[in-house]
Order: C-alpha cells, then sequence, then structure tokens
C-alpha cells in the first residue's frame, strides 16, 4: 500500500494536501495512527508470507538418509519426499542410499544426513560420538526377520545352516547386526561354521537363484516386493520360521528387549509359506534426527509421516501401520520437541 492511500485512510486525513497542517499534538496523534497502520499492514504482509497452518521454519536443502536399492527404506524415502514436496514447501529433500540401519545413525549423528530411519535395535546399540543427541520423531512400522531358502531346500531352521553360504546383509546394515545375533543364538559362529555373505536385499535374491547363496537373511516390512517377487510367475522360494530362536536371543543381554516374537501372516507369502503363518522376530523402525533440527521443521515433517500414512501405504505396505497412537513410542529415544509438539496438537 502506498503512503498516499495509507494517509487517505486515517481520520481526518484527506491526502498529502492535509499533511502541512500546524504540528501540535493533533498531528503527533495522527502520525502515530500512520505508525500503527504501517505496522499492521507490515504484520498482515508477514501473515501472508509464512505458512497459515504453523510456525516458520528455515528453506535450507534436507537429507534423509534411507537404504540400500530395492529395499522397503529406499523406497519409503522415495515416496515420503514426494509428500513433502507439499507438506513442506520451499524446502528441497535430497535422499542418501546407505547401507541401514547402521551407517543411517551414523549418518545423521555425524550431520551428514538430517534425518534418517533406523531400526531400534540399531539405535540402542549406538554407543558412539553425538549418542546423547539422537532424538525421535516417530515410530513407524516393523521390520520382520526374514529367512529366504531355495524352494528345495532342507533348512528348516538357522541351526540348519551350517556349512552353507548364507547372505547376511551389508556392513552397516541391521539386517547384519540381526543376522550375526541370530546365528549366535542359533549356536554357530560366522566366521567359523558358515560362510557369511555381505550381501542386501539388492544382490541377494539374484545370487540366491543362480546358485551362489544357499539362504539368506533379510529384515523388512511385510511384505518386501523383492521378495514377494521371487515367488511370480514361479514360486522359487520358501521361507524358514526363526521363532524358535526368540528365547534364546532375549537372553542374550538387555539390548535384545527390542526384538519380539512375531509371526508373518500366511498371506505374507503364500506359496512361499505353503499357506501357513511362519513364526519370527521382529523390531520397531523408528524416524530419527538429533537436538540440533529445527523444531518447526520437525513438527511439520511430523505432521508428514502421519499424514501420508495411505499414500505411502498403496505402495510400502508396511507403511500402513504407522498410526497416530503408537508414533509416540519411540523408545530407546525421546521425542524430539518438534514432534511433541505435533503430538500435543493432534491430541482428540
Amino acid at each position: 500500500m502506498d503512503r498516499s492511500r495509507l494517509l487517505g485512510l486515517l481520520p481526518g486525513r484527506s491526502g498529502p494536501a492535509a499533511a502541512a497542517g500546524p504540528r501540535g499534538p493533533g498531528h503527533r496523534r495522527r502520525a502515530l495512527q500512520a505508525l500503527l497502520a504501517a505496522a499492521s499492514a507490515l504484520a498482515l504482509l508477514l501473515w501472508w508470507l509464512l505458512p497459515s497452518d504453523g510456525a516458520a521454519y528455515p528453506r535450507a536443502p534436507i537429507s534423509l538418509a534411507t537404504g540400500v536399492s530395492d529395499g522397503v527404506y529406499e523406497k519409503y524415502g522415495v515416496l515420503l519426499k514426494n509428500d513433502l514436496r507439499t507438506a513442506l514447501p520451499g524446502v528441497p529433500v535430497r535422499l542418501e542410499r546407505t547401507a541401514g540401519s547402521v551407517e543411517n545413525i551414523e549418518q545423521v549423528v555425524s550431520g551428514r544426513a538430517d534425518f534418517t530411519i533406523a531400526a531400534a535395535d540399531a539405535v540402542a546399540s549406538y554407543d558412539g560420538p553425538g549418542k546423547n543427541d539422537l532424538r525421535a520423531c516417530a515410530r513407524l512400522y516393523d521390520d520382520y526377520m526374514q529367512l529366504v531358502v531355495p524352494r528345495d531346500s532342507t533348512v528348516r531352521s538357522a541351526r540348519d545352516l551350517r556349512g552353507l553360504r548364507v547372505g547376511v546383509g551389508q556392513a552397516g546394515s541391521g539386517v547384519n547386526l540381526i543376522a550375526r545375533r541370530l546365528l549366535t543364538a542359533a549356536g554357530l559362529d560366522t566366521g567359523k561354521d558358515l560362510t557369511a555373505v555381505p550381501v542386501g536385499i539388492d544382490k541377494a535374491p539374484s545370487m540366491l537363484l543362480h546358485h551362489r547363496l544357499d539362504a539368506f537373511f533379510w529384515s523388512g516390512g511385510l511384505p518386501t516386493a523383492t521378495v514377494a517377487a521371487m515367488t511370480a510367475p514361479v514360486d522359487h522360494i520358501k521361507l524358514v520360521q526363526l521363532g524358535d530362536l526368540a528365547e534364546r536371543l532375549n537372553a542374550m543381554g538387555p539390548q535384545m528387549r527390542y526384538y519380539r516374537q512375531a509371526v508373518m501372516p500366511a498371506d505374507t507369502y503364500p506359496t512361499a509359506q505353503g499357506g501357513q503363518a511362519v513364526a519370527t522376530i521382529a523390531v520397531a523402525n523408528l524416524l530419527i534426527t538429533t537436538d540440533h533440527a529445527n523444531a518447526a521443521l520437525v513438527e511439520r515433517l511430523t505432521k508428514a509421516v502421519i499424514d501420508s500414512r495411505d499414500s505411502i501405504g498403496k505402495v510400502v505396505h508396511a507403511a500402513q501401520l504407522v498410526d497416530l497412537r503408537t508414533a509416540v513410542f519411540t523408545d530407546p529415544l525421546p521425542l524430539h520437541a518438534g514432534a511433541e509438539r505435533y503430538y500435543r496438537s493432534a491430541k482428540p
């Protein structure tokens, strides 16, 4: 609004000619009114420029560390990035592929990534620099440990892997962390009793189908598309139960409390499971950052994660389990202040 129009709106003024009056108390009063009107106009302008549904947040680029190619973390990250274009206008989002949970935590504490997804057991096991800076935005969905073998394999439990070539996940992945713990619970030494091959879901399926692996471990949401693809159009695999290791695994130390007994429903990979549910181990995934992240940014991002459940869940079925009622249970990490602010505002 230009100055002449602003003056014209003030009481007792009729345009520029009236500005020539005597400079008495009335003039000072009118000058104050003009100042207040200008301040109101500025406030209105700021209100227009700022987001209408929350506090201002920095428009600097952010990065999200995801996971290995073809993994659930990576697919989830790609879809979330798309939703953040609307939820965080003006904030470019960069995705970083990684080996998985262990590397993801290192990326965040080092400042190379702003946000990431990591399994609760990997977070609890991290004891490096920046440990106390870690914060959670949300509990997402559970990963289920999956032991995949060829259809004609004689393997019936992890104990039967002795002497075989087994994919145990890449170094730095959550798969690798859990697989080695499971093998220990099964009484197997990965350095002596089997050939541990450090490959992830991007390479292990092909290696199994081409007889370069006898089995592989995978930890992911259900169903994992890459595993499902191994059952169509011809079923090449079967899933091996891991439920018999739950008790021994939980007895291995306090950090093992993040693993729980779980069941893969019969319709997860129907033919590979022979129409039967498969007992296994599950662990929660968390969306994490550090306490240095801007609170308003975290608040809006957390809201976007909850709001995008249905759209992401159409592609990544595990995301359908993201829920406002359970998202706050982020043990072993406390909630970030911005995430806590969102949950308080969203509380019915």
